[in-house]
């Protein structure tokens, strides 16, 4: 594949890369070098099992939850300022404050 100066350009602004005008034929060379490889793997047969392992795959075995107590030094409850019905109470913001 043929690949302009022009080319090289537009794809180093849509990543927003600052290429250097010395910098231009040598990315030019190996963008081209890099697309010409990607045209020879396009024409390997791969037969009809292609990237088939991918959805494939093995599932991810899943442990069965456990509900257990929490393993804490102390009672959360005991230097909380407020706890009331199972939850703390703490002061409302200012900014909630209807006016």
């Amino acid at each position: 594949m043929t690949l302009s100066r022009k080319d090289v350009e537009r794809i180093a602004e849509l990543a927003a890369l600052h290429v250097d005008e010395a910098q231009l034929p040598q990315l030019t060379q190996q963008i081209a070098r890099i697309i010409d490889y990607v045209s020879q793997l396009d024409a390997v047969d791969t037969g009809s099992d292609a990237a088939t392992w991918l959805a494939k795959s093995p599932p991810q075995p899943l442990r069965a939850d456990q509900v257990r107590p929490a393993d804490l030094m102390r009672d959360p409850t005991s230097f909380a300022p407020a706890f009331r019905e199972g939850v703390f109470v703490v002061p409302r913001l200012a900014a909630m404050e209807d006016e």
